[in-house]
């Protein structure tokens, strides 16, 4: 899956290279003006993080921490950065997703928060998000920090969560501090999914769309439909007894024929489409999950924006 983007731009973080001593370094700290920029996303996928785990800091190369006698590893999450000042001083801290496999079922979820005011990003508070839990949507509003996620509800095992939750933060001192969100809590449903236009942008975690190839993804009650690359489609979709589940029936469609990349991905995805059996959310971005015969996968589309 490509995982959401959330729909915020990708920032560069420039750093002053300086070939003088330590005191004219000094000294053209003080007169350098103060950057709101956010540390990019090189420096969130190469750098060392703190509080994941029993273990605590773990370092990321490209992305990624393993440790293989341990079968530990942790993720940063792709596509996943928001920015916004936190803490108040004139500067954007840059938000991430932290995935940890401990080797088991399980994978853990951690935010954390980087600052680059120092001079070199940094890491300066993770929380804890807990098991299993999916991101829907992510933002910095007046300072707080806010996710919509999925997560076990008080009936649900730990592989089917359905609990729709708001959860905020606030830093405070260098420290994150949990806030009450005042929104209660509901159910999963596929109204979840409804009132967005979702763009397909990876047929699976590792293969992305091509350019110029359309494919989108709408729910309307209990009916979906979208663009297939060339013709329009519809189908049902009917809500299963897990959290979750869904069945999405043969689909209609229009019959306009186009170039054959546009006619070979509209065949592809139809077939995954009626092969559908999971929806959830995976930091932001929407993955369906197929299932048919021995072949198993899972495609991921991001939230369109809507036009003005």
């Amino acid at each position: 899956m490509r995982v959401p983007s959330i729909g915020l731009p990708l920032a560069a973080w420039l750093i002053a290279s300086l070939s003088a001593g330590a005191a004219l370094r000094a000294d053209a700290a003080q007169k350098a003006p103060a950057t709101t920029t956010a540390p990019s996303l090189d420096e969130l996928m190469n750098m060392k993080y703190a509080g994941i785990g029993a273990s605590g800091a773990v370092t990321l190369a490209d992305g990624r921490y393993e440790n293989a006698p341990a079968r530990r590893s942790v993720t940063l999450a792709r596509g996943f950065r928001i920015t916004g000042d936190l803490d108040g001083d004139g500067r954007d801290e840059a938000v991430v997703l932290l995935a940890e496999s401990r080797g088991g079922s399980g994978t853990f979820n951690y935010l954390a928060i980087v600052s680059g005011k120092s001079g070199a990003a940094a890491n300066v508070a993770t929380t804890p998000l807990g098991d299993r839990v999916q991101v829907r949507a992510a933002r910095i509003h007046a300072r707080r920090l806010e996710l919509d996620v999925v997560r076990a509800g008080p009936q649900d095992a730990m592989c089917c969560p359905g609990e729709l939750a708001t959860v905020a933060w606030e830093l405070r001192g260098g420290r994150i501090q949990p806030v009450e969100p005042g929104v209660k809590p509901g159910r999963l449903s596929l109204a979840a999914v409804a009132g967005a236009e979702w763009e397909l942008r990876s047929w699976t975690l590792d293969e992305p769309v091509p350019e110029g190839i359309e494919i989108t993804f709408e729910v309307s009650g209990d009916r979906v439909a979208g663009h297939a690359a060339c013709n329009r489609y519809f189908a049902t979709a009917t809500a299963g007894e897990s959290p979750g589940d869904v069945a999405i029936g043969a689909a209609g469609a229009t019959k306009m024929a186009c170039p054959e990349p546009q006619m070979a991905a509209e065949s592809r995805f139809l077939a995954r489409l009626a092969a559908v059996r999971k929806y959830a959310f995976m930091a932001g971005q929407l993955a369906l999950s197929w299932n048919e015969g021995d072949q198993a996968g899972t495609m991921l589309f991001e939230r369109k924006a809507r036009k003005p």
